[in-house]
């Protein structure tokens, strides 16, 4: 294909909008990590997405609760900046319980319901990401102890850091559900 053909994202959830260049490989590189991270969830109840299986809190339904809450988040920030996040210098002890539910199969939440989330958040990023103007747009970061004063990210960066959280968390379900039972994503 020539390389100023369309090109649609490989995402197996949505059909993404057809884009060209550098929005393209955003597309296709969200569109591998999420699905590695959605694989590791193949034929799992309720009740095995929301096992610990390694010494860690994580589970299966809680890392897909997570990373698309992140995502959500981060996108969110693309179109509105910081004033769309929380100052996290401000958390409190109720802000860090609820964080830790979203790393938890919380009851009467379903795999399939945090796997429609996900394709739902997944869908709207896409679009975003084809519609956007201006990947050299930034915008200052949020006060957290993580981030250097002062410090502004890029479009370009936010979703750098969009598919690294996502293909990080990937690598942690991959290793949870082979400690359940044996499956990994990749042999």
């Amino acid at each position: 294909m020539a390389a100023n053909e369309p090109t649609t994202t490989p995402d197996d959830l949505t059909e993404g909008p057809a884009v060209t260049g550098e929005r393209a490989e955003w597309l296709e590189t969200l569109a591998k990590h999420r699905h590695f991270l959605r694989f590791t969830t193949r034929d799992l109840t309720d009740e095995q997405a929301g096992l610990r299986t390694t010494a860690s809190e994580l589970c299966l339904g809680g890392l897909i609760k997570h990373v698309t809450e992140v995502e959500k988040m981060w996108a969110g920030f693309i179109l509105g900046g910081p004033s769309t996040m929380t100052d996290f210098t401000a958390i409190t002890e109720a802000d860090r319980a609820r964080r830790a539910d979203e790393f938890r199969l919380l009851p009467g939440e379903t795999l399939a319901g945090v796997l429609a989330d996900y394709a739902e958040v997944a869908r709207r990023t896409d679009e975003l990401i084809a519609g956007l103007p201006d990947l050299d747009a930034t915008w200052p970061l949020p006060k957290a102890p993580w981030f250097e004063a002062g410090a502004q990210w890029s479009v370009r960066r936010v979703l750098m850091h969009i598919a690294t959280e996502t293909a990080q968390h990937s690598g942690h379900a991959d290793i949870i559900r082979e400690s359940m039972d044996g499956a990994t994503s990749m042999a």
